[in-house]
């Protein structure tokens, strides 16, 4: 008799353990169900189909966070780019000094300001000078917002005479303003933009 309760009582123990453990079973499918659904759902929603000459492409969308360094440079070297290559035409400058400024604050219009206060503008036109800049390196933190930067560029400037080469140095911030347009397609701007050296490093005579 009491080895019948006893087996009785081992079979329930049992019957219980296996029911903990099925359900447990089931939770844990329930879960990676779920959780393979709302991935699955997010690699769907970042795939993106083009018609391309009748043709159905399909694209990933990507986290810009991935690309953020690469964006943020490829935005501070086009508007030194653009700033600083200067033709020895009125027109040609106020076109460049146009693209700059859609991509930065009021501190690059200061900076403008400045310049043509100085006669510089003026002097490239009269005396013929060509301006080009070659942007050698970018120091950049995407750790702290909004993120600041140190430009490490190259300026050559070039006459009948001789071409003058200037180092040039500027450091500032950029923030997102989370609008592209055609006149700032990564909706990036430059702000506290300032001009830390534009000094010659050397010159050379070019004619005999």
């Amino acid at each position: 008799m009491f080895n019948q309760f006893k087996n009785i009582d081992t079979a329930f123990r049992h019957i219980k353990t296996f029911s903990i453990f099925l359900i447990l079973a089931n939770v844990l499918t329930m879960c990676f169900c779920i959780y393979k659904s709302y991935d699955m759902v997010g690699k769907a929603q970042n795939r993106v189909h083009i018609l391309y000459n009748g043709k159905v492409l399909e694209a990933i969308a990507a986290d810009r966070k991935i690309n953020l360094p690469v964006e943020l440079r490829d935005h501070i070297k086009t508007f030194h780019e653009y700033f600083f290559s200067l033709s020895p035409d009125d027109k040609a400058i106020q076109t460049n000094v146009t693209k700059a400024l859609y991509l930065a604050d009021e501190s690059a219009k200061k900076q403008y300001d400045n310049l043509r206060e100085s006669g510089y503008y003026n002097n490239l036109i009269s005396a013929n000078i060509s301006q080009q800049i070659n942007v050698d390196s970018i120091k950049l933190d995407v750790n702290l917002y909004p993120y600041s930067f140190t430009c490490y560029a190259t300026e050559t400037l070039v006459r009948t005479s001789s071409t003058v080469t200037r180092k040039l140095v500027t450091q500032g911030q950029v923030r997102d303003i989370k609008i592209q347009t055609d006149n700032n397609p990564h909706g990036f701007l430059i702000q506290n933009w300032q001009i830390l050296e534009n000094n010659d490093e050397q010159v050379k005579n070019t004619q005999p």
